[in-house]
């Protein structure tokens, strides 16, 4: 067991890997729809450039991080599966769920952006992008206090804060159809 803390250390590093991925790839999905909406020659110039970039993003740095992150997590709990008896355990791997139908539907935009298959607006995009940020707050207070019940008001600061990012969001779209530069 003197190698757990190791384990634990490289899952941690590759959660935070994943979750960069994750709070990036959605503003690059924001400029790639407005790069389609702009006069020739800039969409296609703009279009070729953050394709490629998405593409390095999501298969060089998300998806490795995806797949470490949750490797190493399993072998932690086959190494301390007295986890799995924890009742905040189970809500933990509750928000884990959704970080992975997050990131696969996140790949499904992604593979329509690849083919200039634009079915979502850049507002749309700058909302998707708050989802792993709940996701992040939920487990984070999960794992520091450790309580299936005490989450709740960890969630309670969850829709507060998502309030506050729509009050944020709609702030800088005024601020935006006044000074499109912005």
């Amino acid at each position: 067991m003197e190698y757990y803390n190791y384990i634990k250390a490289l899952h941690l590093i590759f959660i935070v890997t994943w979750f960069a991925g994750l709070f990036y790839i959605p503003r690059l999905f924001v400029y790639q729809i407005e790069s389609f909406h702009k006069p020739s020659p800039e969409k296609e110039i703009l279009g070729k450039q953050l394709k490629l970039m998405a593409k390095r993003l999501w298969n060089i740095i998300t998806w490795p991080s995806a797949i470490l992150a949750t490797s190493f997590a399993v072998w932690l709990l086959v190494l301390n599966p007295g986890l799995l008896l924890a009742p905040w355990m189970h809500v933990k791997l509750g928000f884990v769920v959704l970080l992975i139908l997050y990131h696969l539907q996140t790949h499904q935009y992604y593979k329509q952006l690849q083919n200039d298959d634009v079915r979502k607006t850049s507002n749309f995009m700058r909302l998707w992008n708050e989802g792993a940020t709940f996701i992040l707050f939920a487990v984070v207070f999960l794992v520091i206090l450790k309580s299936a019940i005490n989450w709740i008001f960890g969630v309670v600061g969850i829709f507060v804060l998502g309030i506050l990012l729509m009050l944020g969001f709609k702030i800088y779209k005024k601020i935006r159809s006044k000074n499109p530069d912005a």
